[in-house]
């Protein structure tokens, strides 16, 4: 578990392992098995979660009831409900292991500490914001350029092996799309 978070970090900020050390007492680890909940709509949102190993899906859920994914997180991701996290406010999202999956935890008051001891994750949490507001930007994007036969095609063109790990149903939510034509269009380009 360590290696793996600190191979992650390594990538966008210099620390020592003295340092790195230290910072590992701020996290909890968890593993869960599929389909277990981490956060709930109506919960306060007090952690945020970094996904070592699994896939997890943050979603809502509309009026008729259907989930909705608007977020995944897999292996060296972060998954929370940003805004209610920042405000330390209930959530109207659910987030739930789409496989087994192992994360570690860091609740808001614990992140803040952990800012003021080691400066460094500031920095290293910009990148990281940077990188997910610049891919919820693309997502925009291809939404409002492409058909909805473009966006699937995309997604799986970038994302093969994720196409085959998550349900087609949670695909098809995460692309606009309903599972009955994502069916459709996966159908006529076999034919």
């Amino acid at each position: 578990m360590a290696e793996r978070f600190y191979t992650h970090l390594k990538k966008f900020i210099e620390f020592s392992d003295e340092e790195f050390t230290e910072m590992l007492p701020y996290f909890d680890l968890k593993n869960l098995t599929k389909k277990d909940h981490l956060m709930q709509a109506g919960e306060s949102c007090h952690a945020n979660y970094f996904v070592l190993s699994g896939c997890l899906h943050l979603y809502f859920l509309d009026e008729k009831g259907i989930e909705k994914t608007v977020q995944f997180g897999i292996e060296n991701w972060w998954v929370t409900d940003y805004l209610a996290f920042y405000h330390q406010k209930t959530t109207d999202f659910y987030l739930q292991a789409v496989e087994d999956s192992e994360v570690l935890i860091i609740d808001f008051k614990q992140q803040q500490e952990l800012f003021k001891k080691h400066p460094k994750l500031e920095q290293y949490f910009r990148h990281i914001y940077q990188i997910a507001y610049g891919a919820a930007t693309m997502r925009m994007k291809y939404i409002f350029d492409y058909s909805k036969e473009e966006i699937f095609f995309r997604f799986q063109e970038l994302f093969p092996e994720f196409v085959q790990r998550v349900p087609q149903y949670m695909v098809a939510t995460y692309l606009g799309l309903t599972p009955e034509y994502l069916s459709e269009i996966k159908r006529k380009k076999r034919s």
